[in-house]
Order: structure tokens, then C-alpha cells, then sequence
């Protein structure tokens, strides 16, 4: 009889650390996905901390969440790291945002990675260009107590590299994961608007947690110019506000919104969708999307989820030239226009929208570089990073024997 050895993939036993649904934030919503890929591509049930809010301890969350850590209470910060140091776990993973940790910039994370026994790696999120002593020293502090640091692009890395002193091999580049979906096609599309009733419209989104910094005003402005060339066209604004904005200013910036799309006549060309989309929800407005616009206004924003479930998507995507947007559409990935100018938008949506042959080569290039940002791809990428900081303990060959 001829026999082989089969080893099957593995990866050190991992702790999570991030907020969690039903929390409605962008990292929950991440924290979620990077946990269920990898938990998919290496067969583990892995657990979580989730990080509360004031005001979210009545929060109910799922059974994998076995530790909570309290924003405002510092106290938390230090019975967090000890849950870790008891745990069974080889290694934490933490997704990391400054505005859900107390303290000025967020330095209260460091009294967890001070107690902290066990390697750990740090998914920064947030990476400022040109920072202030005070944020610099948070952060310097952060790369040097943790054992490897994981950003969202190589911008994300110079920035550390040139504005913060951080060791380049310290610093892990690993894309933000999208969904793993087919390229859509012309009988696809036109299947999800008809799910939508949106039969022979051309559709424009944008989808994520409303804000001020979202700039959804000047596309809005820029669909005044947008439907005299194309009146078939419908922007969707697909999302709730952010529960920090609604929690300071209630609902002012959407009601701002009402009112600027009744002032320009543009109800019957521009809808907002008030709802925290489900997973498969959103999927099937991206799959009836034919451009997909993100006018944000903060030029130093370094990763964007939703930009980059676009782009994972095969969307033709305009965008002002953020420093996530830059990267990610550069090499005719898509198109960029001026912060805070309606007409520049404009021009750029209707430069697609005259010319299907350059919105159908743009969708494929993105869709293209969007295959190593898939879950699954971003799952083993995380995975190999754990398995060199903290090797998990090999399990024992699994004979196979095959007939000679």
C-alpha cells in the first residue's frame, strides 16, 4: 500500500478584539467578517471581545463574544488584558480605531497592551499623515508594544514609516476584505434593479453611516447637472445615520439632505434608503449599481470599507482623491474628482455614463485587482501572520492510505 501524509491548514488560536453587531459601526462590521473568514478558511470557532460605547452595556451580543471591555471606564482597560492572559488563546487580534477607546487619542488602549502577556497584532484603521506630538506618541507607543501592525494600504505603511518612525517590518499590509462574488453581468443587473422596482433606470449609489464628512450634499448638487444628460438617472443613498451623529445631533444632516433634494426638484432622481442594510441586502444594491460615487471630504482618510466593497464588486466608482481612493483606483480602477465641487462629479459620472466601453473596461480593472482583496484571500493573509508571531501547535499527520 502507497501512503501519503495530509497536514491540514492551521493557525494559531485567536482572540478578536473590536466592536461587534449588533453594534452599527463600520469595525463591527468588519470585525464580524475578518472573524467569520477566518474561522471559515481554518476551521476555528474563535472568540471575541467586543468593545461597548457609553451607553451600550445592555447591548446583547452573540455566544462567541465572551468579554466586553467598557470605552469609559479605564478600569476595563487592564481586566480586558487579564481575560486575554488567562484565555487559552495564543495571540489577540485587535481592530483598532481611536475614537472607541478612551482617553486623549485613544491612550487607554495602552494600558491594555501594558498588561497585555501574549503577542498581539494591532489592524490600525486609522493612520494620520502629519500628526500632533501627542497622537504621535499614541500611535509610536501602540507599534512598539505590539508584535506586528496591520494596515489597509501601502500608503497607509509610508505613512507610519515617514510621519511616525515605525519599523517598516513591524508593519503588515493587508487589504480590507470584500465578498467573494461573481463579475455581474448585463442580465444580472438588470435582474437586481428589477428586485428593486428600478426597472430601466441607471443607478447610482453610495451606501455606509451618514455623516457630515460623507459629503453627500455636493453629489446630490451633482445630480442636478447628472439628469439633464441622463433623466433616467437614480442616486441611492443607502444608510442610516451614524449612531454617533444621531446621538449628538439627531437627524439633522439627512434632514438637511430632505430638504436640499426638494429644493433642486429632485425627488423622482435621488432616494434615500433610512436602514442598516443586511449583508445580502447590500450585495444586491451593489449588484443593480452601475456607478458607485463615495465624495467624501477628509483628504487624509486612509482605508474606506465601502470603497473597497465596490471595488471588490466590479463597480465603475467615481471619487474624490482621498488617500484610500487614490490607491485603490489608481491604474484607470476609476475615476477622481474634486473635493467639494458638484460639476467636477458630475462631469465624471457622465463621462461613464456616455461611454459604456470605458465603464465596462474600468468595472473589470477593478474587479481584477479586487480578487486578492476577497475574504477568503484576506483570511489565509491574516492567518500566516498569526502562524509566525504565535505557531499553533501542530496536530498530528493524518495518514492517508491509497490504493497502490
Amino acid at each position: 500500500m502507497e501512503y501519503r501524509a495530509a497536514l491540514s491548514a492551521v493557525a494559531p488560536e485567536t482572540l478578536f478584539m473590536g466592536s461587534f453587531p449588533p453594534r452599527e459601526c463600520g469595525i463591527a462590521t468588519f470585525t464580524i467578517d475578518v472573524v467569520s473568514s477566518f474561522d471559515q478558511a481554518f476551521g476555528a470557532d474563535s472568540k471575541v471581545i467586543a468593545i461597548d460605547e457609553p451607553g451600550g452595556s445592555e447591548r446583547v451580543y452573540p455566544a462567541n463574544v465572551v468579554a466586553r471591555l467598557t470605552q469609559d471606564d479605564r478600569a476595563s482597560y487592564r481586566a480586558a488584558a487579564a481575560f486575554v492572559n488567562a484565555s487559552d488563546a495564543r495571540l489577540v487580534n485587535v481592530q483598532h480605531e481611536y475614537g472607541l477607546f478612551g482617553g486623549p487619542d485613544g491612550s487607554w488602549f495602552l494600558d491594555f497592551l501594558e498588561e497585555l502577556e501574549k503577542p498581539s497584532v494591532i489592524t490600525l484603521h486609522t493612520v494620520l499623515p502629519n500628526p500632533s506630538d501627542a497622537h504621535r506618541a499614541v500611535a509610536r507607543r501602540i507599534a512598539e508594544r505590539a508584535d506586528a501592525v496591520v494596515v489597509h494600504s501601502q500608503t497607509g505603511k509610508d505613512i507610519l514609516t515617514e510621519d511616525y518612525g515605525v519599523d517598516p517590518a513591524k508593519i503588515q499590509v493587508i487589504h480590507h476584505g470584500v465578498p467573494d462574488v461573481p463579475f455581474h453581468t448585463a442580465q444580472s443587473t438588470a435582474a437586481a434593479k428589477r428586485a428593486f422596482g428600478f426597472d430601466d433606470r441607471t443607478i447610482i449609489s453610495t451606501f455606509g453611516l451618514l455623516s457630515r464628512g460623507k459629503g453627500l450634499e455636493y453629489a446630490i448638487e451633482a445630480m442636478r447637472e447628472i439628469v439633464k444628460q441622463h433623466p433616467e438617472a437614480l442616486y441611492l443613498i443607502l444608510g442610516q445615520t451614524h449612531p454617533g451623529v444621531r446621538r449628538h445631533e439627531g437627524e439633522s444632516y439627512r434632514e438637511s439632505l430632505v430638504q436640499l433634494i426638494a429644493e433642486y426638484g429632485l425627488e423622482n432622481n435621488v432616494r434615500l434608503i433610512d436602514k442598516y442594510l443586511a449583508f445580502d441586502e447590500l450585495l444586491n444594491y451593489l449588484s443593480a449599481t452601475d456607478i458607485y460615487l463615495t465624495p467624501y471630504l477628509n483628504p487624509v482618510q486612509i482605508v474606506s470599507g465601502t470603497l473597497a466593497y465596490a471595488v471588490g464588486c466590479g463597480k465603475a466608482i467615481v471619487s474624490t482623491p482621498y488617500l484610500y481612493a487614490k490607491e485603490l483606483l489608481a491604474n484607470g480602477r476609476g475615476f477622481l474628482a474634486d473635493f467639494r465641487d458638484a460639476d467636477s462629479l458630475a462631469a465624471r459620472v457622465i463621462a461613464l455614463l456616455d461611454d459604456p466601453w470605458l465603464r465596462g473596461a474600468t468595472e473589470r480593472r477593478a474587479y481584477r485587482f479586487g480578487r486578492k482583496m476577497t475574504w477568503p484571500h484576506v483570511a489565509q493573509e491574516y492567518g500566516a501572520l498569526f502562524e509566525a508571531i504565535a505557531p499553533a501547535p501542530r496536530r498530528a499527520a493524518a495518514v492517508l492510505f491509497l490504493p497502490a
